[in-house]
């Protein structure tokens, strides 16, 4: 019974030394800790934030209203209405994401063949209020305008993967 103990106890102080080793270790390494609002992580470019609505250079906006975002999106996130106007292409007049419903899959990005709905960089939009959280048009193409250069250099960096 007596070297039941003895062993008990001597596992018990290796299995202390092997803990204090460790934290020996890492106690005088290189903190890996971001300070979060001062300094940011290096990000993807598929990374996948805020949906945006984007426009051609000239100013006018890529959607040409075929619904497949609406169609593809899993989560039914997506509410769409469009018109035809005097040229005879379609807009939307209606294009609202309900971002409570949102699942960041993707899809929708990845089905519009204009690429006018994109999933932008900024992973900063917490709100108050559960309203602030359904986008519609002009809050999408506003978040457009705000991350174009980004949102081109992330395309432009992912093109030879697609």
């Amino acid at each position: 019974m007596n070297t039941i103990k003895h062993f008990i106890k001597s596992f018990l102080f290796w299995e202390l030394l092997k803990g204090l080793s460790v934290t020996g270790k890492y106690l005088f390494a290189k903190k890996i800790t971001v300070q979060y609002p001062e300094e940011k992580t290096p990000m993807s470019p598929r990374f996948r934030g805020l949906h945006a609505l984007r426009r051609y250079a000239n100013g006018e906006e890529r959607c040409i209203a075929c619904k497949l975002c609406e169609a593809i999106c899993p989560a039914l996130a997506i509410t769409i209405e469009a018109e035809p106007r005097e040229d005879g292409s379609r807009r939307t007049t209606k294009y609202d994401i309900d971002m409570t419903k949102c699942i960041y899959c993707g899809l929708c990005q990845e089905a519009c063949p204009v690429d006018a709905i994109v999933e932008g960089p900024n992973f900063e939009f917490a709100t108050e209020t559960r309203e602030e959280l359904y986008y519609n048009k002009q809050k999408l193409l506003d978040n457009g305008d705000r991350w174009e250069a980004q949102i081109a250099s992330n395309i432009e960096a992912d093109a030879p993967y697609r």
